[in-house]
Parts: structure tokens; sequence; C-alpha cells
């Protein structure tokens, strides 16, 4: 008897066994998320965590290869007007939404007006200020509805442009640019992002959200290049600290990671040498300050003294250590036509630096009997607090500055820094969003969304503004390479390093592609079998 249940129970076992853990249907791309995306509304994103989502949700009239060359998108083709000002795009006609709804040209019209209306407070709204009437309707003075774009018909898109701008279709693939379903909004509010109500023009459809823990996106059928799309489903495993996620990769729960972590980059580099992927990428990590509010308002000398008093060679080498850069420009090496200013202390050694560091910081009014005391804030993270705590260090050896670290939430950050009410210095850095100086420069023209800081410098806002009227190439170069002369002669930001980007990728992936953009959208990667 007791055989026969013990047979039994084993039958049972057996079969639980074939029927507990069923694998998932079709291909399941696991990847890395080094933060919560803020929002998925292509308005209200910023981070390059949203973007990353985004990219594969949604989709721009142009987009990007695997390896960074500009293709076609939801528009199949597009002309270009003689003097540059007008552009003509054609929508494909089998371009649908996830409900299959057709996308048409007036969805782009809705999106780009929803974009630079005031009170939608899009960080990206200054994207189209060189559409006709863009810069006045953000500032309020004209109607949403003058926007230079204009739906000819259901499939023919026409951009009206103040000025030639070399970087336009590079733009068009930015995901503030995607289009949206007005259906959607109407019936769901600002909900319209939320998993069941988000409708999607890209390869995938979002599925599930578990702030905290994961983002799940699942094929999208009726996506024009559906037949094309080998995943069938992504699952982003958002992992704040790099550590978790080497883990995660090393167990086998991930294909790719968004980043390899500092203090494990060799030992990585030696165990896994076909499976890290490092390649140079249009980024700058800097140190922001507020330039709103003393002691940095009014205060170049300060500015410069702290800026010069950081050994970046060291912090390069030795804190951060995978292949980066230390940054003495504010725009990164490799920026297509353009060759980045230096700032003047590039070529003195680091003793030499910290001597005229010290001249400064007493011309600034600071000293033994007036010691100075800051305050550094960074966004909650082993590898900024490593940086924080060098750079903490170093202006106490150098300079007998007193620094107090705040580490806090990211979205916390992002708020505080904004507000620049108790912000003093700030970590921070900024991806480019196309292959142009523009991306960089731009973000610190008075009033821009994206300044942080509060830079404000008439001389700098005007040769941007010419180098925006100059329709020929290389004169317009020389102004924005005098436009970041200016910024870096005032010290408004700590430029540290130039990124790399760092990824492992599993050898189960194929279809990964390194680019400076560091773009790497779900639908050009596939699995092999034994996945």
């Amino acid at each position: 008897m007791k055989t026969r249940i013990l047979l039994a129970l084993l039958a049972v076992l057996a079969i639980s066994a074939c029927t507990e853990a069923p694998r998932e249907e079709g291909q399941v791309l696991h990847r890395g998320l080094p933060s919560e995306p803020e929002s998925l509304d292509p308005h209200k994103g910023r981070t390059t965590q949203a973007a990353e989502v985004q990219r594969d949700i949604g989709e721009g009239l142009l987009s990007y290869s695997a390896t960074g060359e500009l293709v076609a998108g939801a528009a199949h083709s597009w002309e270009v007007s003689e003097h540059g000002t007008t552009y003509t795009f054609h929508l494909r006609p089998e371009a649908r939404w996830s409900n299959g709804d057709a996308v048409t040209a007036e969805h782009f019209v809705i999106a780009l007006r929803r974009l630079v209306t005031p009170e939608t407070a899009a960080f990206y709204a200054q994207f189209l200020e060189d559409l006709v009437n863009a810069e006045d309707i953000v500032a309020g003075r004209k109607a949403p509805e003058t926007l230079g774009v204009e739906a000819m018909d259901d499939r023919t898109l026409r951009l009206f442009l103040d000025r030639p701008t070399p970087y336009m279709l590079s733009l068009l693939t930015h995901p503030s640019t995607f289009p949206i379903h007005p259906g959607s909004i109407e019936q769901h509010g600002e909900d319209f992002v939320r998993p069941g109500n988000l409708l999607s023009n890209g390869a995938y459809v979002l599925e599930e959200w578990v702030p905290g823990s994961n983002i799940v996106i699942r094929r999208n059928e009726h996506y024009w290049n559906n037949a094309a799309t080998a995943v069938d489903r992504v699952s982003y495993h958002i992992l704040v600290q790099a550590t978790a996620e080497l883990n995660r990769y090393r167990a086998g729960e991930l294909h790719i990671t968004s980043n390899v972590p500092t203090d494990a980059f060799q030992t990585v580099k030696e165990q896994y040498p076909d499976e890290l992927r490092a390649s140079p990428t249009l980024g700058v990590y800097y140190y922001g300050y507020n330039l709103t509010k003393p002691p940095f308002r009014n205060s170049p000398e300060l500015r410069q003294a702290l800026s010069m008093a950081i050994d970046r060679d060291m912090l390069a080498k030795k804190i951060v250590g995978r292949g980066e850069k230390p940054a003495y420009s504010w725009v990164p090496p490799g920026v297509a036509n353009y060759e980045p200013a230096v700032m003047s202390f590039a070529s003195l050694t680091q003793k030499e630096r910290n001597n005229v560091a010290r001249r400064l910081l007493a011309e600034a009014g600071y000293g033994p009997n007036n010691p100075l005391e800051v305050e550094l804030r960074y966004n909650t993270s082993d590898f900024h607090r490593r940086i924080a705590v060098a750079i903490q260090a170093m202006w106490r050896d150098v300079l007998g500055v007193e620094t107090t670290l705040v580490n806090e939430e990211a979205q916390v950050l992002l708020a505080n820094v904004r507000e620049r009410e108790i912000t003093q210095i700030f970590r921070s850095s900024w991806i480019g969003d196309y292959n142009d100086a523009h991306t960089f420069l731009s973000i610190m023209q008075s009033g821009a969304s994206a300044n942080t800081p509060g830079y404000a410098n008439s001389e700098y806002d005007s040769l941007m503004q010419r180098a925006a009227d100059q329709p020929e190439l290389d004169r317009r170069r020389l102004y924005l390479e005098e436009a970041e002369r200016v910024l870096l002669a005032d010290h408004a930001v700590i430029p540290l390093y130039f990124y790399v980007s760092k990824h492992l990728v599993s050898p189960a992936v194929s279809g990964w592609g390194d680019n400076v953009l560091d773009y790497h959208y779900s639908q050009h990667l596939s699995l092999s079998a034994s996945e």
C-alpha cells in the first residue's frame, strides 16, 4: 500500500515538474534599466531611461538603424525645399496604431502642437524652436494652432521652418516628436499612458508596468514592419544598483545590461571579453551650479576655483576607470562637423591648476578665516557616491572647502534642481539627442527648459542665434564653437568626463550594433533558438 502511495506521489510530482513553470511563448528579451522612467508620455519624459522604452513603443517620422544611420520611420519618404525651410513627409499607408487605426498626418500635427503648448510644460518644447511660430507659442504669445506644421492630407505632413536646420531630420527621431492618438487622450486624459490605455505606433505595446520592478512590452501586431520583428516580448528590469544588474546577468536572468559597474569592469572584461560592448558615445557627466543664488551667482572666480581643483584625469582613470575620457570641453569629441573648444587651464599640470585655484578662491573672498561650505547633491547610486566622495576630498585637500553630500532619489533630485531653491551644486549628465553640437549647446541658452543651472549670458545667446540664422554650415560651426568658448570661460558648469557606453550583451542576442548615440531598439534584436 505504501509503495502504491509513493508511486502515485512521484507521478504527481513528475506531472507538476512538467507543468509548474512553462516557458514563455515566443522570444522574450530581458533588458536592464538603471532607473524608473518618470513617464512614458512622449512630452513628459526627459531621461534616457524613458526614451529607451519610448523608442520601442513609438516611432517618429524617421528612425535609426542598429548602427546609427538615419532611416525611414513612419514616413517612407520626404523632400526638403531648395532653401531648406520646408519639409514634406509622406507617411506609410500601412502605418497603424496598436488598435488597428491608421496613423495620419493629423496625429503628428496634434502631437507637435501639444509639445509646444505652454500648459503641457514639455521638457523638450524647445526642440521645435526652428519651426514657424514655435518660440512665440512656447512663450505664450501665440496659439498652438499657428505652429508651422500642416496635414496636407491623411498621408502628407509639411513642416515650415524659419531658417535652415541641419539637424532637423535627426531631431524627428526623438520621442518628443512622436505622434499621439487623439482618441486615447480624449478617453483617458492624463492616464492615456497607462498599460491597457496607451496606443502605440511602434514595434511594441505597453503591457505592464510594476513601479520599481519592471516594464513589460509586447509585440504590436499592427506595426507596419511587424514581419521583421523577431522578439515577441521585452521585459525591462528596473535595477538601480549596477552590481545587482551584473549579478542578474551572471545568473542568466538578463540578456542585456544598461551598464557595467566600475569596480567590476576589469573582471568583467576578463570574464566576458566577447560579451562586453564598450563604445564612445555622445554624452557628458557634469556637476552643475545653481547660478541663480549665492555663492555662485556672481562669482566666476569661485566657480573656476572649484572646477580647477578637480583632478579629471585621476577621476576618469581611477574612479570611473572604464575607458572614459576626462572632459575639458562641454561638447564631446566625435560630434559631426565640429571641433570642441577647450578650457583655458587644460594644458596646465594638476599642481599648477591647484595653485591657480587657491588664488581664485582667495579672490572670491574665501580662505582659512572664511572657509567655504557647500552642498553637493546626487541621485542615489554607489557609483555617483564614489565620484562625489572623491571630489569632496579634492576640494578639501586643495582648497579647504567643506562639502556636505546629499543623496536623493532621482526624481526628487530633478525636482529640486528645477526649482533652484535649495540646490547649490548637483550631479547631472547630458546625452546627445542627435549628432550635432546644437544638442549640447542649446540647453545652456537663457530660458531653455534643460538649462538646469539657470545660466544666462547675452553674448552666448547672441552667438547661438547667429548660428541658427546661418545657412552656411562652416560659418554656423564657427559661431557654435565661439559660443562654447564663452560658456567655458564663464565656468557655468563643471564637465567631468565623457561617456563610453558599456553593456553586457548575451551571445544569444543577434542584431546589436554599436553607435555614438547608444540607441538599441529591441525590434532590431533577436534571440537564438535555444532562448
